[in-house]
């Protein structure tokens, strides 16, 4: 039985953390960019542990798809409206990457702001939409779902997928081993 993207997400976020053992995940601390995943407070740039927090709140993208007249593969919203977190490294067969989440309501609204201007320039290239969840070691390859199937794939920046890795965004998070960074979010 395949397993929903909410089930692989939280099991990878589990792994991830318990993977970073003792010592924890660290990041410097930022008074001035507040988050719930801080696990206590310190000084300026200091390093404080942090660990990925389910939201309370549920942020939304009404907003983009009105704007778009575009409606968001529910795979993605339900991806970047389940934890508030640091972006969360990992290993793909294909290379390491990266997947992007989100520390704050703040950064909740900078990614959809990034992302209207990401949809924006499909639609001038006259490209089917994508919308980016991760970024790889290779510069100007994203990770992205193709908004019309859920497919994932990899696609350069400006340009049409190049390659599809998985069928699904659980499909694809499910084949990822984690990464932990201890001192970065």
């Amino acid at each position: 039985m395949a397993t929903t993207i909410a089930e692989q997400l939280d099991k990878f976020v589990s792994s991830y953390v318990t993977l970073a053992g003792q010592d924890g995940l660290k990041v410097p601390f930022d008074s001035e960019w507040p988050s719930s995943c801080y696990d206590g407070t310190g000084k300026a740039g200091e390093l404080v542990n942090w660990t990925p927090k389910m939201q309370t709140n549920l942020g939304s993208f009404e907003n983009v798809e009105a704007a778009l007249s575009l409606s968001l593969h529910p795979d993605y919203c339900l991806y970047f409206t389940r934890y508030f977190s640091g972006n969360l490294s990992a290993v793909a067969s294909q290379g390491n990457c990266e997947l992007l989440q989100i520390w704050n309501e703040e950064d909740f609204t900078r990614l959809q702001e990034n992302l209207i201007g990401h949809l924006l320039m499909k639609q001038r290239l006259k490209q089917p939409p994508t919308l980016f969840f991760g970024v790889t070691d290779e510069e100007d390859f994203i990770l992205s779902i193709l908004n019309d199937t859920g497919e994932v794939a990899l696609e350069q920046v400006g340009k049409l997928p190049q390659k599809i890795l998985a069928p699904n965004l659980a499909d694809f998070i499910a084949q990822l081993t984690p990464q932990p960074q201890r001192d970065s979010a």
